[in-house]
Order: C-alpha cells, then structure tokens, then sequence
C-alpha cells in the first residue's frame, strides 16, 4: 500500500488544522480565526484501502516574541526533515506575503521531499485572483503541484488526496487501522477549552492562556474532567471567569458540548484558573503544562 508522512506548514492562521480536520473529518485540531491556535504537533492518521498518510499539523511558523514562540517554531520547522512530502498552505484571499516566503526558504532545505503549494480559501477569492497567486509563486519556486482547496468548505479535498497518493512511496502501515492520531484524549479535552476561550475573549488572552487536563476519569456512562486554565496576569484571570463567573460557565457549556460529541458521553466539566507570572518566558511551565518536551 501507499504510506508516507505529510507534513502541513504555513504561516499562523492560514488554515492548517481546518485543513486537517477536513481530511480525517472529524475535529482533532481546534480553530480559531486568531493567529497562533496551533501549539502541539498533531498527527492525524488517514486510512483507505489503497493507502496510509500520516498527516502532521504543525504551529505557524513567526517571528517568536518569548521562549513559547521560539518552541513552537522549532517544532515546526523540525518536522521538515521528516516528510514525504510538505504541504506548504497560502492563504490565497491574502496572497503571497513575507511570511510565506521565510516558511517556502525553510521548506527548501529538505532536499528530498516532494513540495505541493495549497492555495486555501479560494470560496473567498475570485478566478483572476487565483490566477495571478499562481503565476506568482510559480515564479518563486517549481512546485511539484499546485492544488487549490477551500478546507472550511472541503472543496477539493478528495482531489488532493489521490494527488498525494500518486507522490508517496509503497510501505508498510506504520500505524493500526483503529488508530487516529498521536496525542492523547486528555490533550484534545484541553484544546476544547483553549479554544473556546480564544473564541469567546479579547485579544490579549489568547496567546497568554494554556489548558491542562488534570484530572479524567471515564464511567460507564459518564466521563468527569477537570481542567486547569492558566494566564499570566491576574486581570486575564478576571476576564476568564466573568462578571459573576459567567464567562467561564459559558467557555465550558461550549467546550463540553465537543468533549460530549467526541466522546459519545455525558461529561462532567470542572474548570478553574490560575495566574503563573510569565510562565510563556519559563522552560519549567513550558514543560509541565505538556508544550516543551526535556529532551527539546
């Protein structure tokens, strides 16, 4: 069968994870329209009968503003060295910016992986628009495809599909058929909250805000988690709970209601925050809170 790793690069906020979780159909990466969602390496596995691809969603490559930054970035980039074949994803709607191209000078350091250009969002652009993106990065770099896709609307997906399955090498399975993805359930149980906070707050709070599953335990026909939310500012932790706690009921009425649909169970949600000064600038947090790794 046809097998391979796909590595899913870009900017912040250009739709990787969308595009991911319209492949595997199914929400395993959580979306926002704010830049930086994105924090894990997320696997998603992709299983027909003719092939395997393990799809990897990586954080937008930035310039990093504090050590949190500057780990995400290096996941990111590492996972150059490790595909198949890159996917490098352009906001079309935006055209070819600065950004894109630092991550295009990246992605040209891995000799031997095949390099397809995405053009995303393209139910938000017109034709001569489109056209004039793809004169344009031909003239920047001789990708092997170029495919244009919309993955919030999950056009052109399946096309780039059998495109990818034509480039990927004959292999073994590296994974089972019954397996989905590399991070655990209580990871995406954080990532529910996480999002939902980004959603539903100001600016400010997204990129100082991280969650971390304490506590899950599974019942018959009940799962009970509790989720620690942390900020680095004591006025974050005042907008998070809300005039009367209000704003946190709400965060976790909506971030249950994703952890119920992916787990075909009732759950029970416990929320509460916590103000760890600067802990985006601290290796020790970075670690204990499951975003930087010891041996990184």
């Amino acid at each position: 069968m046809k097998c391979g790793v796909v590595s899913i690069m870009g900017r912040p906020n250009v739709g990787k994870s969308t595009l991911l979780n319209a492949i595997l159909n199914m929400k395993l990466a959580i979306t926002t329209d704010k830049a930086g969602t994105t924090r894990n390496i997320i696997e998603g596995i992709y299983q027909d009968d003719e092939a395997q691809i393990v799809f990897i969603d990586t954080p937008g490559i930035h310039k990093p503003m504090n050590k949190l930054g500057s780990v995400l970035n290096k996941k990111a980039l590492e996972n150059i060295d490790n595909a198949d074949i890159i996917l490098l994803l352009i906001d079309v709607n935006s055209g070819i910016g600065k950004g894109d191209k630092f991550v295009l000078n990246k992605i040209k350091e891995n000799k031997d992986a095949k390099v397809f250009l995405i053009l995303n969002k393209i139910d938000k652009v017109g034709s001569e628009k489109l056209l004039k993106v793809i004169d344009e990065a031909k003239s920047l770099y001789d990708f092997d495809e170029i495919i244009p896709i919309s993955a919030l609307k999950k056009k052109a997906i399946d096309d780039l599909i059998k495109t990818l399955k034509k480039y990927l090498p004959l292999d073994e399975a590296i994974f089972t058929n019954d397996e989905l993805t590399n991070v655990s359930v209580k990871f995406i149980m954080g990532e529910f909250v996480r999002e939902k906070i980004m959603m539903l707050t100001k600016q400010e709070i997204p990129h100082s805000v991280t969650c971390y599953v304490e506590n899950f335990e599974e019942y018959d026909d009940l799962v009970h988690i509790q989720v620690l939310i942390v900020v680095d500012k004591e006025s974050l932790k005042k907008i998070i709970i809300g005039k009367n706690g209000n704003m946190l009921k709400r965060i976790g009425i909506l971030a249950r209601n994703d952890m119920e649909e992916f787990l075909g169970k009732r759950v029970f949600l416990e929320t509460h925050v916590k103000v760890i000064e600067n802990w985006r600038d601290k290796e020790k947090y970075l670690i204990e809170l499951g975003i930087d790794s010891k041996d990184e």
